[in-house]
């Protein structure tokens, strides 16, 4: 069969993020920043001065919203990750979709966004924060550089990650009415270069690149890559210091009683005339 020329590229194995996800669970998960977004999702969802009636959780490592504010929901669907990125969602069935340090592992983000649209009411809410940006640019330059010194070529460590202005402009694509985006960023200092990776290992968050290096990393790669990151990241402490970028999107299913922009030629004030007036 002929490749799909428009589907999207697979990045990530998916497959192999929920084995690692489901081991990390088994040994101990390392949680602070689905703890951070669990405290501001619930802010988040107490500032929207409304009931919403069905709601799900998508793809979220931990069910959130039972514990959250159940008491406004009837009912909760939680959608399990799978290796399809199809959402088991009936069209404009629910009235809150939201997920958490779930979409950057996704192969499809457009077409994943879509869905949630679809599956939105009138003046539906998606909710959903996901790592982004800068996160562990530190690693990513400190493994280039080792790499490079030790083995005379560069291979794919660290995923690559939507920036804030891409999400927005994909919110506006899937359909979104009065998108908005934000970040917060979280600078996590550890001891080595090694004791992050160990917390990314209970995170469930290595390498799960389709173009991933099949073999073990080289000891000498290894140990060269934690006196880079120690070189170039360090505190005066000795310490070092680790970028997560946690980026918030939110959007609405379209409904005439949203505040919608005026049409272009539609102001009846001229700005020409109001900058004149400050001037005089």
């Amino acid at each position: 069969m002929a490749p799909n020329p428009t589907a999207a590229p697979l990045l990530f194995n998916r497959a192999l993020l929920r084995a690692r996800q489901d081991r990390a669970r088994r040994a101990g998960p390392a949680t602070f920043l689905l703890d951070r977004v669990t405290e501001d999702l619930e802010e988040r969802l107490q500032a929207v001065k409304r009931n919403f009636s069905d709601a799900a959780e998508i793809w979220t490592p931990v069910e959130l919203l039972r514990k959250l504010v159940a008491d406004r929901f009837k009912s909760i669907i939680r959608v399990d990750p799978d290796e399809t990125e199809t959402l088991p969602l009936p069209p404009e069935s629910l009235d809150l979709a939201v997920s958490a340090l779930a979409f950057q592992f996704v192969n499809d983000l457009p077409g994943v966004l879509a869905q949630i649209r679809r599956a939105l009411r009138p003046d539906g809410l998606l909710l959903a924060a996901m790592i982004g940006g800068d996160t562990l640019t530190e690693l990513r330059q400190s493994f280039a550089a080792a790499e490079a010194e030790c083995e005379g070529g560069v291979s794919p460590r660290v995923a690559p990650f939507a920036d804030l202005r891409d999400v927005g402009a994909l919110l506006q694509r899937a359909g979104f009415a009065l998108p908005v985006t934000d970040v917060d960023r979280l600078i996590v200092r550890y001891d080595s270069a090694l004791a992050l990776m160990a917390d990314l290992r209970r995170m469930g968050a290595t390498n799960i690149l389709v173009e991933r290096r099949r073999v073990p990393t080289r000891r000498a790669t290894l140990l060269r890559m934690a006196e880079i990151y120690g070189e170039r990241f360090a505190d005066s402490d000795g310490r070092i210091r680790a970028t997560f970028d946690v980026i918030w999107l939110s959007g609405w299913a379209p409904h005439e009683s949203q505040p919608k922009p005026l049409r272009p030629g539609s102001a009846k004030a001229s700005l020409e005339a109001a900058v004149k007036g400050k001037t005089k």
